[in-house]
């Protein structure tokens, strides 16, 4: 029964040309990775930078029985410090951070506000919370106000830095101002921030870490940072209760030593990336210029390495996408249910180690392509 149950669901997808499958990267010009800024591909040096005090392959146990670990404490200290925060807290990806954070925090009287565009681990985590949950429009900090009489017990306002889909931005200083108005308590999901915006890339929420305008911030470390993980940054009162009452850390197997010394490596090139972001930039422009000058596609303004491409339709973008790998581009379709019905799109990342040339070469192919 639960197969004819499963092969059904599977059937339905394939028909909506929804059905999702594992696909190797190819050989083409990187258009779809978060790697932003190329540290992921970086040949560092990580064998001067690691201790040779240890020789795990693992850590053995969660952090609160055999995993934890010095390397730990100075990571989570060295992201504290560098990121202007009292305390640090490693999780092992950046689903389970906010998965924990929001599942942890709520109680069942407490409510919670969400952009309608967050991630699902956001979602995810407020669903088990049990608490009232109330989206609003999509940085609509006006739509935001007149949802405030639903609000009872402790109210969270949970937005994103940059948003992973459409990779436009909200207007952080009138969330941080309509909190402080309220009394409510601001998360900021920088995963798509890291890296590429704010001073030395630490997120537009740097600019307001002071805990009276963010109670959490979540940075994650497998987008422009090149690694994997993420970290919650918030009071030491934030980070003790998270320790002791947030299950996907609890119940985690920890990283192995060698790994949190690896992303502190990693994290510090990503700091000084100075070049780096400056080319990516630049790149930036150059396709929001060639957007400007045709009427082909319809595009969501983003200043961000997030461009998107809407093409309505699975079978139609996917065709797009199709058309794009076979000329030795590597970028991927979003369809629905991922996206509305009726906003899919192909997603295009850019990054600091893509060419000009590299650029206009798929602006030309999406100028030869002609739409169904």
């Amino acid at each position: 029964m639960a197969d004819d149950f499963m092969l059904k669901k599977l059937s339905d997808r394939k028909a909506l040309t929804a059905f999702r499958s594992l696909k190797l990267r190819g050989s083409g010009i990187d258009f779809c990775s978060n790697d932003y800024l190329g540290i992921a591909s970086k040949d560092l040096d990580f064998q001067n930078s690691a201790s040779n005090k240890f020789q795990s392959n693992g850590s053995a146990g969660s952090r609160l029985l055999a995993g934890h670990s010095e390397e730990a404490e100075m990571l989570e200290s060295w992201l504290a410090n560098n990121f202007n925060a009292e305390a640090a807290l490693v999780f092992n990806s950046g689903f389970d951070a906010n998965l924990g954070l929001l599942s942890t925090l709520p109680g069942r009287n407490d409510t919670v506000f969400y952009d309608c565009l967050v991630h699902a681990s956001l979602r995810d985590g407020i669903r088990l919370s049990a608490c009232k949950a109330y989206s609003f429009l999509h940085n609509d900090v006006e739509d935001l106000r007149r949802k405030a009489h639903l609000a009872n017990g402790i109210i969270y306002v949970v937005i994103e830095s940059v948003y992973s889909m459409d990779g436009d931005e909200p207007d952080l200083q009138s969330f941080v101002n309509i909190c402080k108005e309220f009394g409510w308590h601001l998360i900021v999901d920088e995963a798509h921030g890291l890296g590429i915006r704010g001073a030395k890339g630490k997120g537009i929420s740097f600019g307001f870490s002071n805990s009276s305008e963010t109670f959490a911030r979540v940075i994650t470390f497998g987008k422009a940072a090149g690694f994997h993980g993420a970290a919650i940054l918030g009071s030491r009162v934030l980070i003790d209760y998270l320790i002791n009452f947030c299950r996907p850390f609890i119940y985690s197997t920890a990283w192995p030593p060698s790994d949190y010394r690896k992303l502190k490596l990693m994290l510090e090139v990503l700091l000084e990336a100075v070049e780096e972001r400056n080319q990516l930039s630049m790149l930036i422009s150059h396709f929001r210029a060639w957007q400007s000058n045709q009427t082909k596609f319809k595009f969501i303004g983003s200043l961000s390495p997030i461009q998107n491409l809407i093409v309505p339709g699975n079978v139609e973008v996917s065709l797009l996408a199709d058309f794009l790998q076979n000329n030795g581009f590597e970028v991927r379709p979003i369809k629905s249910p991922t996206v509305a019905e009726g906003s899919e799109r192909l997603r295009i990342i850019l990054h600091s180690f893509n060419t000009v040339g590299e650029l206009d070469q798929l602006t030309s192919h999406l100028d030869l392509y002609k739409l169904g």
